[in-house]
């Protein structure tokens, strides 16, 4: 392990959320919340910090999103980068900058760094060859390939993983791959591309990472040496794309930097806008390269190799950097047993959490922080999110407050009492506070945020219990002196309260200090007596937290059973949309085969199923007044290719709903040679409705 070392300054960087959708809470548990609570806790403390954020702008997800919409790009990144953005700011998530990867800024830092990189030799150039589509004249990344799954033989499995089966794969092992926005068959194509060998860097970061930081989380440390311990191996830095930061290298056109690559240089892009628009921090450089910088990275586990093996790769190459002291890495957060997923739906979205729960950031961020994957997996449920608002945050945080002000106020006229003897009950809660400070610190400053909130809120429970103990209500009747000892105790509680859980409820503690009348405080205060003066002007009670109904909860539960349904009817129409022939090859009496109504029909009208890649919908002329058929072939056919052609269908199936559109009957089609499937037709003209026997 590294020797402790005092710094100077301390630099965060949080994960750079794709700007092709909002962000969920898991986002919020895994990365911001935690960065947040960190930096809120540094300040406090009077350290130097900067927080830096940003959206990721580039790479495929953001021109898939384009490509669905209909849309340009920049037009996706947009409005999803001023979205996310503002949710941040709505969570109280305190960024000294929130730029983006698009900013003119970025654009010339990260084409610069590369550059230097390339003239400094650390390169490496290679050809391989890559999925290409003939159609379109461009290479396809791992997502935009789909094809039959190797291992359970799905037809809808992507370049990357079958959502089916769950199995990782790579676009080679496909069976029958195409292309997942057309359905166009692919070739591959030789194409040249720049490497960064990580291999030549394993020696070093096997030493930095598994010797001198074996104080980093179990979770990133085995996956660190997992990595290390299978051989690293070159990784590209460029590719084929119309949508990114262009490779500053002659001979490099149509390609640009990976979206790995840039990504993370834009916390050192975000830090120099920041610095450049503000000189009072300093230079860009202090903070990245000046050794009594420390830098820690939040994640999530899914970045952990980028982060602890790839961009330490890269400024180690460039040779002017610090490196990351730590990178708290937390694992993923589930939802109601179910891993969430953006492509389901299955998700809690903040903007739409703020919507529904106005005014309630922080009973997320506190259930957020309870719940926090820190080393392994963790649930989010509704429940447990309405019993700990109802049971810790109203019942002990909230009730302990609203006691102590509303009491200071019937008996004291809102000042702050004097107190006088001190009882053995009295010292007991004195003595149990007084060591918050120390134990959220201790919490704090190993990245254990769970332990230290509920290390705060033990300060509630102890207030709460000591008003309940000491029973100042009753004791008024007979001694109003105790009775100011016992409110002066509570109320410096409460303004500990109120310092306590700046860095986990800012809104809540910002309002209990106004209520408190406090100005702003320092975190050396903590676990105090003597925080507020005697004769101090206590404002008037507020709720700070307030009871979650049962029937608030069910709806957001209604609404979850609601989408697990649509899922699970998308997955079904999916599978009966994945039929195969070969898989109905078993032999049937001539009875059973008597008994299909085959006919003839006339396609007059085809369009997509919306949010069904592989569905048409098609309008036939059957000689019988028409009817609809939905069928699983939009890999192999564009809609409006089909439109006027004759097909045989069964027409005596029951009708049956695929993603909400009730199918009558089936059209029939054969596999050719390639694996592609062919619509079959008669081979003259026929009348709709014509039997085939």
């Amino acid at each position: 392990m590294s020797e402790e070392k005092k710094y100077k300054r301390t630099l965060v960087t949080s994960a750079l959320p794709y700007a092709n959708g909002p962000v969920h809470i898991g986002h919020l548990a895994g990365v911001y919340v935690p960065a947040d609570i960190y930096v809120r806790y540094l300040r406090l403390k009077g350290e130097d910090v900067l927080f830096i954020g940003g959206s990721d702008e580039h790479g495929v997800p953001v021109t898939i999103r384009a490509r669905k919409e209909g849309i340009t790009v920049q037009d996706v990144v947009d409005r999803y980068h001023y979205l996310i953005k503002d949710s941040f700011e709505k969570f109280g998530i305190s960024f000294d900058i929130y730029s983006r990867t698009t900013s003119d800024t970025h654009h010339k830092f990260a084409s610069d760094f590369f550059r230097k990189l390339y003239d400094d030799g650390k390169f490496i150039e290679q050809v391989s060859e890559q999925f290409y589509d003939e159609e379109t004249k461009e290479f396809l990344t791992d997502r935009n390939i789909r094809g039959e799954c190797p291992r359970c033989h799905s037809l809808g499995a992507y370049g990357d993983q079958c959502e089916k089966c769950g199995a990782t794969l790579s676009p080679d092992e496909l069976i029958n791959p195409y292309n997942a926005v057309n359905g166009n068959p692919l070739v591959k194509k030789e194409t040249k591309h720049w490497y960064l060998p990580l291999d030549q860097h394993e020696e070093w970061l096997r030493k930095w990472i598994l010797e001198d930081h074996e104080e980093w989380r179990p979770n990133v440390y085995g996956q660190c040496k997992s990595w290390l311990d299978g051989g690293l191996k070159p990784r590209a830095v460029t590719r084929d794309l119309d949508w990114g930061i262009p490779v500053p290298v002659e001979g490099a056109e149509g390609k640009v930097l990976y979206v790995w690559f840039d990504a993370p240089i834009g916390y050192i892009s975000n830090t120099k806008e920041l610095c450049d628009a503000h000189p009072e921090l300093g230079s860009w450089e202090k903070w990245w390269q000046d050794n009594d910088t420390r830098m820690i990275h939040f994640i999530g586990k899914d970045n952990i190799v980028f982060h602890c093996i790839v961009f330490p790769a890269m400024l180690k190459a460039h040779g002017d950097y610090i490196l990351p002291d730590n990178v708290p890495s937390n694992e993923f957060l589930n939802l109601e047993g179910d891993k969430i997923s953006t492509s389901r739906n299955w998700a809690i979205w903040l903007n739409e959490y703020l919507v529904d729960f106005p005014g309630k950031q922080d009973v997320l961020r506190y259930v957020l922080t309870a719940n926090a994957p820190e080393t392994k997996d963790n649930d989010f449920t509704w429940k447990d999110f309405q019993a700990r608002n109802n049971n810790e945050l109203v019942a002990i945080f909230g009730n302990f407050i609203n006691r102590a002000i509303v009491l200071t106020h019937k008996y004291f006229g809102g000042k702050l009492p004097k107190r006088g003897q001190l009882q053995d009950i009295d010292n007991a809660a004195i003595n149990e506070f007084a060591e918050v400070k120390k134990q959220v610190e201790s919490y704090l400053d190993v990245f254990r945020f769970r332990d230290a909130q509920k290390e705060a809120m033990n300060l509630a429970r102890i207030g709460n219990k000591y008003l309940a103990d000491t029973e100042p209500w009753k004791v008024a009747k007979t001694d109003i002196d105790r009775v100011a000892t016992i409110l002066n105790i509570s109320l410096q509680i409460a303004a500990n309260l109120a310092i306590a859980f700046e860095p986990f409820l800012p809104f809540s503690a910002a309002k209990l200090r106004s209520m408190l009348n406090m100005c702003d405080v320092k975190w050396e205060v903590l676990g105090s007596i003597d925080i507020l003066e005697e004769g101090h002007e206590i404002k008037p009670a507020e709720l700070l937290f307030e009871k979650i109904e049962d029937a608030v909860i069910d709806g957001q539960l209604n609404r979850l059973a609601e989408i697990k349904k649509a899922n699970e009817e998308a997955k079904k129409a999916e599978e009966e949309a994945n039929w195969k022939p070969e898989e109905v090859g078993a032999p049937v009496d001539f009875e059973t085969f008597e008994k299909l109504d085959i006919r003839c029909g006339k396609i007059l009208d085809c369009q997509k199923v919306p949010k069904a890649d592989k569905l048409l919908q098609f309008k036939i002329d059957d000689g019988m007044g028409g009817r609809t058929i939905v069928s699983g072939i939009a890999a192999y056919y564009k809609p409006e290719d089909l439109i006027g052609m004759e097909v045989c269908f069964i027409a005596n199936f029951p009708p049956r709903k695929l993603k909400g559109v009730e199918s009558q009957g089936m059209i029939l089609s054969a596999v050719d040679k390639d694996g592609k499937l062919v619509v079959i037709s008669p081979s003259k003209d026929v009348a709709p409705g014509s039997k085939v026997g």
